[in-house]
């Protein structure tokens, strides 16, 4: 009789002890307070080098994407007129922001034009997008710095929360698919983003696990924006929406708001029975308390060594090889357009899944994330630039396009699809081969790395340079280029400078 009343009484009541914070906000939160980039004393000098390119290539897209009157619309200050003392600039502009706005203004225009760097794993993204709420943070508590006559920030410290938000990102994507849950890759950029900003404003082991579980039970963004036949320019400030959440999180929990220690793992309720588990088949399978995150490798600096630069191509990464056989092909076949019976093109199943699709491209963001057509343009023309996606070149050239489009049969290398997940690889395979209708062919061409790939890093590097001198001059006076290309330049300079002064150099007066 006692065990009913027991039973009937757990069917009515919750018990109510508080967990302890789940052991990944924990593992989180202590590798950003306690890790040292310069503890793998081999790795260290790459990671910070990349960092430091990964800052140049990063803010070299975000001034390019001010040529865009779709981007720059959604720029400044939420109300007219609104003067924010010490406010966070926003680079190529005159903006002085609260932090929450300029992160998102950051993250809005490095992430616009999709042409700075990537991670590709079992989950995709770019966790350069975390430098909107990095910079806008660093650069107002350093102004705050000044103004009380306490140090201002570095830009050393800076780059450091760059590799570990890069890492954090990282680590989670390289086994864990939000994707296959329909959930957008940018929940990991306000993940991340969350736990490097509670670090720079220096808050408590507790206070950033607070911060961390706030972010995870805050609602993630579907992916619906970013594939047929939804695509749309949400995609473009998605990831700046993204990192301006973390900052406001971060701003809430420094207040005082209370955590939620059990974000992840409670029944229920929680982020692994609501948006993770029950519906990701492959977890499905496993018993109840393996439904969790994976970690294929603990934190350190791995993903901002081995990071992915797009360096040739404003295009989605997964598509960069293809750009680039593309470009090989259009001198062998330019005088031949109209003979072409049929195209192939091997790829592998994360670039079918994502980006090959076919009917009418309705906006710039749709033709972005269109493998046939980021295919067709530079087989047609020897280049791939922004201004390609744009509705008056669209409309311009779209008979020659889509008559190329139509003519494409994409079908999938499995050992692409193997090499593209095997850790010592992580290549990003495609091929084209051209057949004629007299029965001849091009031959097929390979592109297995990216040239912003690790395994060609002494190749991109110039290129990487030679990309932001040019996006300089779309913004700046040459003067002004030269004095922030020799300090971009400068590993020991750069990491000393205050981060205010390093902003004074990319405002517009």
């Amino acid at each position: 009789m006692s065990n009913t009343k027991s039973d009937n009484k757990n069917a009515t009541v919750e018990s109510n002890v508080r967990p302890e914070y789940d052991d990944e906000i924990q593992k989180i939160a202590d590798y950003v307070l306690n890790y040292s980039i310069d503890q793998d004393s081999q790795n260290s000098e790459d990671a910070w080098n990349t960092a430091r390119h990964c800052l140049m290539d990063t803010l070299g897209c975000g001034l390019l994407a001010l040529r865009f009157p779709e981007c720059t619309k959604h720029l400044g200050p939420d109300c007219t007129d609104q003067i924010t003392p010490n406010g966070a600039r926003v680079p190529g502009t005159s903006h002085r922001l609260d932090p929450i706005k300029a992160a998102f203004d950051i993250g809005c225009i490095v992430r616009w034009l999709d042409y700075n760097d990537t991670w590709l794993a079992a989950e995709w993204g770019h966790p350069s997008d975390n430098l909107g709420g990095i910079l806008a943070v660093a650069d107002y508590i350093s102004q705050q710095n000044i103004s009380r006559n306490i140090e201002p920030l570095t830009m050393r410290e800076v780059l450091e929360a760059m590799i570990m938000a890069h890492e954090i990102q990282g680590v989670l994507a390289l086994d864990n698919s939000f994707n296959r849950v329909g959930l957008d890759h940018v929940f990991l950029v306000k993940l991340a983003s969350t736990a490097v900003v509670a670090k720079l404003y220096n808050l408590s082991r507790e206070r950033i696990m607070a911060a961390i579980s706030q972010a995870l039970v805050d609602g993630q963004a579907l992916r619906t924006y970013r594939h047929a036949p939804n695509a749309g320019s949400r995609k473009s400030w998605a990831a700046g929406d993204a990192t301006s959440r973390a900052v406001r999180l971060v701003d809430i929990t420094r207040r005082g708001e209370m955590g939620i220690p059990g974000a992840l793992s409670a029944k229920q309720w929680g982020f692994y029975d609501v948006l993770f588990s029950h519906t990701n088949k492959d977890l499905a399978t496993k018993p109840e308390n393996e439904r969790k995150f994976s970690f294929q490798r603990e934190f350190g600096s791995y993903v901002m060594e081995n990071i992915l630069f797009k360096l040739s191509f404003p295009a989605e990464f997964h598509a960069q090889t293809a750009c680039e056989a593309a470009v090989i092909l259009h001198p062998r076949i330019d005088d031949r357009i109209d003979e072409i019976e049929k195209i192939v093109l091997a790829t592998h199943e994360s670039a079918i899944r994502i980006i090959s699709k076919e009917g009418t491209l309705a906006n710039p963001a749709d033709r972005d994330h269109c493998l046939q057509y980021m295919v067709a343009v530079p087989l047609l023309t020897g280049d791939l630039m922004a201004e390609n996606y744009e509705d008056d070149y669209h409309e311009q050239h779209h008979i020659l396009i889509d008559g190329l489009r139509r003519k494409m049969v994409v079908e999938e290398d499995a050992d692409y699809t193997k090499d593209y997940h095997d850790p010592s690889k992580r290549s990003i395979a495609n091929a084209i081969q051209i057949f004629f209708k007299d029965g001849t062919s091009t031959d097929k061409v390979v592109i297995e790395y990216p040239i912003g790939h690790k395994r060609r890093r002494a190749e991109g590097i110039p290129i990487l340079e030679a990309k932001f001198r040019a996006n300089l001059a779309t913004r700046f006076i040459e003067s002004r280029c030269q004095e922030i290309i020799e300090l971009c330049d400068n590993q020991a300079k750069l990491e000393q400078t205050p981060v205010h002064e390093f902003m004074d150099l990319l405002m517009i007066n």
